[in-house]
């Protein structure tokens, strides 16, 4: 059957077809990726390729020096010019766009209903959070109730936000008492190894967001060596896949955030302190950023996409070494001779000390107001003792333990560990003072004979760690099968 028996049965000709196309597709641009409705009329070039005006203008300034509005440009009279030869046409022109084809690979579906990508029943409740963060996180219980609290109202917030855009576009009058929710940003302070990075892993597992995790130490002022800022926002960016939609979704953690303290009587210029601090804040509060795609660098021949960072979460977590001793130090202050001298002792000897801080001892630290006050939530993760750990060992869904179990049971061999040596292990964890991140290496050290060795033998059906052999006074329990 040919073409024209088809369209005689179904009724539909080619350029209804080409109709319905047009109404269901839109361009998008060949080097940004943004559709029409976002970016604006296309440009037509050959090949069939579309550009954007932006992309199209920066093209321009980066072959003729800038200072040129293309659009304005006559450009009849500059054939013996870079990109001349081009002959593009604006897409607008439909005289002459009349038998051009657009490949498929440059168009997107519409999206039919521009809504918030989500629907408020489906943010999990702050219980449902935390539950969750149970089965993989053990202790910490008041850090994980505050995350769960700020990570629902983050999402409430955006959920708002999204409505409130849509309608914007619809033409519908804005409410004049509507209430403007800010970002409930997190700053979380805990010990080295106390879980931080752990925390928020699980945490963008479990709500399915995309995640990008960044070194503070590593960000410069920009024009300096180092990585910017904007560098975090392109990690994020290549962790949802390029995806826009998704990266303004996701979680920024910036770690070892107290590293960019300012720094106290310098007189050189503070371009990984005070400075990058200053530097974040746009970002932390909600801007518009060009990244790059695929690339760290920008420059003219790497696409790059515009990211808009208001409801992007961050979270920023450091040890902050020194807080501690100005916590005490002003709690101190409060208390007197005497009558306060209990109260003093006991905050001498306070475990807890750091769930006592409040923004002065952190502008104290080096931490500038501005910066502070983009990060609302303060959360604090409690230093690990050995009875935590040896639970971190355990309990958790993927437990260490539990995993090298599983990889002994795929040689057909029962992994056990005495009590003892679990609680050797957790002592020692606390000594390298790396807290749980120690708990891996310790075991991969003492395990490596063991998972080296078993193999050899079929006949072995059971391996027991004892205290014994992690302190070296003699090898593990090794018993043959039956």
């Amino acid at each position: 059957m040919d073409e024209k028996e088809r369209e005689q049965q179904t009724g539909t000709t080619q350029e209804d077809k080409s109709k319905e196309e047009e109404q269901e597709y839109e361009k998008i641009c060949y080097i940004c990726h943004r559709p029409e409705s976002k970016a604006g009329n296309m440009i037509l070039m050959p090949g069939n390729m579309c550009l954007c005006h932006d992309c199209m203008q920066k093209a321009f300034d980066s072959v003729m020096g800038g200072g040129m509005d293309f659009s304005k440009m006559d450009f009849s009279r500059l054939s013996g010019m870079p990109f001349m030869n081009l002959n593009f046409v604006p897409a607008g022109n439909a005289a002459e766009m009349e038998n051009v084809q657009i490949p498929k690979s440059q168009k997107v579906k519409k999206k039919k209903n521009a809504g918030p990508g989500f629907e408020l029943k489906d943010i999990p409740a702050p219980h449902v959070i935390k539950s969750r963060l149970d089965e993989y996180v053990v202790g910490q219980d008041r850090a994980k109730k505050v995350i769960s609290v700020a990570v629902y109202n983050h999402y409430k917030r955006v959920y708002a936000e999204s409505i409130r855009q849509m309608e914007k576009k619809e033409g519908v009058a804005a409410d004049q008492e509507e209430v403007a929710i800010e970002k409930s940003n997190i700053l979380m302070i805990g010990p080295t190894g106390s879980g931080k990075t752990y925390l928020v892993r699980v945490l963008a597992q479990l709500l399915d967001v995309p995640l990008a995790i960044a070194d503070a130490t590593s960000l410069t002022e920009a024009g300096y060596i180092g990585d910017d800022i904007e560098s975090v926002v392109s990690k994020l960016l290549t962790a949802a896949g390029n995806d826009v939609e998704q990266a303004e979704h996701g979680i920024i953690f910036i770690d070892e955030i107290d590293k960019i303290a300012k720094k106290r009587e310098t007189n050189t210029r503070d371009v990984s302190g005070e400075s990058v601090q200053q530097e974040l804040l746009k970002l932390l509060e909600g801007s518009r950023v060009e990244v790059p795609v695929g690339s760290n660098q920008k420059n003219a021949l790497t696409p790059l996409k515009t990211i808009n960072t208001d409801h992007i979460l961050f979270i920023c977590g450091g040890a902050f070494p020194d807080l501690e001793r100005i916590i005490k130090r002003r709690l101190n202050k409060t208390v007197s001779m005497g009558f306060g001298a209990e109260l003093k002792d006991k905050y001498e000897d306070d475990p807890h000390i750091l769930s006592h801080v409040v923004n002065k001892d952190l502008r104290e630290f080096g931490m500038i107001p501005e910066f502070l006050g983009r990060l609302p939530v303060t959360v604090t993760l409690e230093r690990l003792s050995e009875e935590l750990l040896v639970k971190i060992l355990k309990e958790p869904k993927n437990a260490i333990l539990k995993q090298y179990i599983k990889l002994l049971d795929m040689d057909e061999v029962r992994l056990v560990f005495e009590d003892k040596a679990l609680e050797w292990i957790a002592g020692e964890a606390i000594k390298r003072e790396t807290g749980a991140r120690a708990l891996r290496a310790i075991l991969e050290e003492y395990m490596l004979d063991i998972m080296y060795e078993i193999p050899k033998d079929p006949n072995i059906g059971e391996v027991m760690v004892t205290r014994a052999y992690l302190e070296k006074r003699g090898g593990p329990v090794i018993r043959m099968r039956g």
